[in-house]
């Protein structure tokens, strides 16, 4: 029978199988989620039920994530197990779980290849088969470093050498093998038949030390069942299809280079999506009550360390100097909109006071995590930060939370996963002050009744913050907006404001972003669209082509005329036969090719083909135009 121990020492059992609901339903949902994840010490919650009970893991992986860090888990001992068999003078190390998967890391003097994961894969699935139960036993630590020396395992040994002599340690059998690892797991291997995959090979530091012997890592991934493992796959194919670093470079959007690494290179088509969304989200501060503002790049090294930015994120910041002064290229806005602020007395009744600006940022992000445009060292935020009064806090943030779903309904999407990031351990301000600012916003999400969730420790260190993800149409999730609440920042940098009693008070300061990174979310349209993008986003919007040479001269004329009315447009007069012109511009996305022939030409009219090879017939110039202008305007 299953047995929770809960926070007061008390215990609890269960007459069924154990979910995620059961046991949030006497801890709590946050204890319930880590404790399944091993997160959580056992003096909290006795996770020994995952073995000793029946757990319906189907109902934990559906309903909580942690479930699924448990399998994958579970199966990275499976793979160790498969390896061992199939190579006994194979060494093990370690097996974590990551995003998407897990991996194994192996010493082994020959080689492994992809083709080997077949083979690999089948050994995983015999001892799943065999459904060997998976038990937890424990030693000492001399004792653990013993076992495994007399095992051969070297480098188990000497990672339970570095743990403290005083510690108990867990170890988990299934059949021969076994493994050092706190757990959690699946009660047998039979709980992993549902779907695995072997997925890459990389090399990898023993320690991550490149003085270290370099190991073999084999990446996976496993699912509670094989149609999860087929679509998850499913998925990867289409990130692959869409990638928007491939995609770049075959429509001639943008490209980067070593010379200038986490740096984009601009193309004139894919500038003008950049401008496009720019332009959007311009026009909606506007109205929704902005000041655009611009701020210097390069800002002395000293207001840094008033703001707290140089001793959180120092070693981020690109510096310079000049006349025995030390710089900082702006790593992001917030410093310098204060200083705009901090020009002149403010009353209580210039607030709120709406600030925004398109400000270019470098971060000395590792080159090992740059990522075309979804990665970069030098960036453009839609950046903007609200001074208000205490008492406004509520209504800026619902203001807000209304802009970000129209904005991003207009960009086609209408799945939005909302989470509060609560108090990190390093931050800046009192306990007092961030309860105040944690419950303003907690008030904020209660009252708009959209459903979120808890991230506790995962706020800015001068504030909590609602972070605000999209997820795509191939099931991927991109944080883009965010509002945090910084009741310490203003006043480091002396922002005061006269209150209603003539006394000077600091305004509340709230930092917001709705895309976030402009590069970042360009790349996420990229690939949400394959390339394909609206309309009103398309660089080219149409392209005329004529059919001969008599053509040229009308074909010219309709394309001055749209491009007069607006519209981005380009003609194709090459001496080149039709369908080759059209195959042509269909590979580049374009959402309407327009062919011109002696029968349009005398007419007044074009030949429509939309994209995706669609033949919408021959129509009026005027017609076209006003499809394309009701197309904009719907923003298809």
């Amino acid at each position: 029978m299953p047995v929770i121990t809960l926070p007061d020492g008390s215990k609890r059992s269960f007459d069924q199988t154990v979910t995620v609901l059961d046991v949030a339903s006497d801890i709590g949902p946050g204890l319930a989620k880590a404790a399944l994840a091993g997160k959580i010490d056992n003096t909290i919650v006795d996770t020994s039920y995952l073995i000793e009970s029946d757990v319906n893991l189907s109902l934990i992986t559906k309903r909580d994530i942690e479930g699924l860090d448990i399998i994958r888990h579970s199966t990275a001992h499976l793979l160790a197990q498969a390896v061992k068999e199939l190579y006994p003078e194979t060494q093990t190390t370690i097996g974590p779980v990551i995003e998407n998967g897990f991996y194994y890391d192996f010493s082994r003097e020959d080689k492994f290849s992809t083709d080997d994961f077949k083979k690999i894969e089948q050994k995983m699935a015999e001892i799943a088969k065999q459904n060997l139960p998976l038990e937890r036993s424990e030693m000492s630590r001399d004792e653990a470093v013993e076992f495994f020396i007399n095992k051969g395992e070297k480098y188990k040994a000497e990672i339970i050498a570095d743990i403290p002599a005083d510690q108990t340690l867990s170890l988990y059998s299934q059949g021969d093998f076994i493994d050092l690892c706190r757990g959690p797991h699946v009660p047998s291997t039979g709980h992993l038949k549902g779907g695995f995959k072997l997925m890459k090979l990389a090399g990898a530091y023993w320690r991550g030390d490149s003085n270290n012997e370099m190991l073999q890592r084999i990446y996976g991934t496993a699912f509670p069942d094989k149609k999860q493992l087929k679509t998850y796959l499913h998925n990867l194919e289409e990130a692959e299809k869409r990638d928007h670093r491939k995609i770049g470079k075959k429509l001639d959007l943008f490209h980067a280079q070593e010379e200038a690494p986490g740096m984009i290179f601009w193309h004139s088509k894919g500038w003008s999506i950049y401008r496009e969304v720019e332009d959007y989200i311009r026009e909606k501060l506007r109205h929704h009550g902005y000041q655009e503002v611009h701020t210097p790049q390069v800002i002395d090294r000293v207001l840094w360390e008033k703001s707290g930015h140089w001793d959180k994120f120092g070693d981020m910041i690109f510096t310079t100097h000049s006349e025995n002064r030390d710089y900082a290229i702006k790593p992001m806005n917030c410093p310098g909109h204060i200083q705009i602020y901090n020009q002149g007395l403010r009353s209580y009744r210039d607030l709120p006071l709406r600030m925004a600006e398109f400000g270019s940022c470098h971060r000395n992000e590792p080159s090992g995590t740059l990522h075309g445009l979804m990665r970069v060292r030098n960036f453009t935020q839609d950046d903007a930060h609200i001074f208000c009064t205490e008492g406004q806090i509520q209504q800026e943030v619902a203001a807000f939370m209304e802009l970000l779903f129209e904005v991003y309904r207009d960009f086609g999407f209408n799945e939005v996963i909302i989470k509060l990031s609560t108090r990190p351990e390093q931050r800046v301000g009192s306990d007092d002050v961030w309860d105040q600012a944690e419950e303003a916003l907690e008030t904020a999400l209660n009252r708009s009744e959209l459903d979120w969730d808890l991230q506790p420790g995962e706020g800015a260190f001068y504030g909590p913050k609602i972070e605000f993800s999209l997820k795509d149409c191939i099931g991927r999730v991109w944080q883009c907006g965010t509002i945090q609440v910084d009741f310490s920042m203003p006043g480091r940098l002396d922002a005061t404001y006269i209150d209603e009693s003539g006394e000077k008070k600091s305004p509340v300061m709230l930092h917001r972003a709705i895309l976030g990174s402009l590069e970042r979310f360009v790349g996420i349209l990229i690939e949400e669209y394959a390339g394909s993008m609206p309309l009103w986003l398309a660089p080219i919007q149409a392209v005329i082509v004529n059919i001969t040479d008599k053509q040229r001269q009308f074909t010219e004329e309709v394309a001055t005329k749209l491009n007069n009315l607006g519209f981005r447009v380009e003609s194709d007069l090459r001496n080149e036969k039709i369908g080759l012109k059209i195959r042509e511009h269909s590979m580049q996305r374009v959402p309407y090719i327009l062919v011109i022939g002696d029968r349009e030409m005398e007419d007044g009219a074009v030949a429509v083909r939309a994209r995706g090879g669609e033949d919408l017939g021959t129509v009026k110039i005027d017609q076209f135009i006003e499809r394309l202008q009701q197309d904009l305007k719907e923003r298809k």
